[in-house]
């Protein structure tokens, strides 16, 4: 199993220890949270700043399709723009990744073959979570075995509300366990979490348990990534690593769908944990939509117009 950072052995000696320090984190104030999240976001970026903060948006993001009518046709094609997000400027960065379904992997796994391009696959009973650990760890390692690179999984969120912190921390290390080489990122479901203060239990959860990655949500409710979940996480990444020594990256997904709202995130990136996280081995948008913005916003500095609509590709 991966080691647990020495400060946190006895903290996960049992369940009663782990809750006593999840609920021993200092409370969220949550008027004094989304007011700076907001303050942010009304940062003005010059134009030199907004063209190198596109196109490393663009190499930040998880390119993603998890809809049951996904085909091979339309992962290889999601992995050809991925690899060349604008055919006409090859200037254009590669996106990070290509995130898809376990049993669609492998077909990523073979369309980004040399490109650099990293195949995530999302596991664990995607998107409700709700099935047995011994399907989990099934789900996880075929995933890997398929060649995913890294795997997303989701945490029971139920267990998470009842209370029961050791099952889901037993659970996270598991399937780092069985996910071998590939780097984990662990989704809360912050939009099912209801209050600040358990999401920041959660990301603290997370990371003692070994997560690579916390990542704020599926994209499958209602309320997915926003500025304050997402600065709060990155609150807790930068404390984890100033006691711990550890980075733990951080993906917020959903709903980021503009260059506006990704320009705003990096900036929470920069202004809260520095340029350490400013690169996508440490920071994800997990996104289907924002791509196509991003490429029309660079193509419009580069340019001094907007392209047609066949610019760009509809996914």
């Amino acid at each position: 199993m991966p080691t647990i950072p020495t400060a946190f052995a006895d903290v996960t000696a049992s369940d009663s220890t782990l809750r006593r320090f999840l609920h021993g984190l200092s409370g969220v104030d949550a008027v004094g949270l989304e007011a700076r999240a907001a303050g942010l976001g009304t940062r003005s970026i010059k134009t030199t700043a907004k063209a190198y903060a596109i196109d490393l948006a663009i190499s930040m993001i998880d390119l993603t399709t998890l809809e049951g009518a996904d085909t091979p046709g339309k992962v290889r094609a999601l992995a050809a723009k991925a690899v060349h997000p604008d055919p006409t400027d090859r200037t254009t960065p590669s996106t990070a990744a290509v995130c898809v379904y376990p049993d669609m992997a492998a077909v990523a796994a073979e369309a980004l073959k040399g490109s650099g391009v990293k195949v995530a696959s999302v596991a664990t009973a995607f998107p409700a979570g709700r099935a047995a650990l011994d399907v989990k760890l099934a789900d996880t390692r075929d995933a890997v075995a398929a060649g995913a690179d890294e795997i997303d999984m989701v945490i029971d969120r139920g267990a998470f509300l009842a209370g029961h912190y050791l099952k889901v921390y037993d659970e996270i290390r598991a399937v780092k366990e069985a996910a071998g080489h590939a780097r984990l990122k662990v989704i809360f479901e912050t939009g099912e979490l209801s209050t600040y203060d358990n999401i920041r239990r959660a990301s603290w959860l997370g990371m003692i348990a070994g997560a690579d990655f916390i990542k704020t949500s599926t994209g499958k409710v209602a309320v997915n990534a926003t500025p304050a979940n997402t600065l709060l996480m990155l609150e807790a990444v930068r404390d984890f690593r100033e006691q711990t020594g550890v980075q733990v990256g951080v993906k917020p997904a959903g709903g980021i769908r503009t260059s506006k709202d990704a320009i705003k995130f990096l900036v929470l990136v920069n202004e809260t944990v520095g340029p350490d996280w400013l690169d996508n081995h440490w920071f994800r948008f997990g996104a289907s939509s924002l791509l196509n913005d991003l490429l029309m916003q660079r193509q419009k500095l580069a340019t001094g117009r907007y392209s047609g609509p066949d610019y760009v590709t509809v996914d």
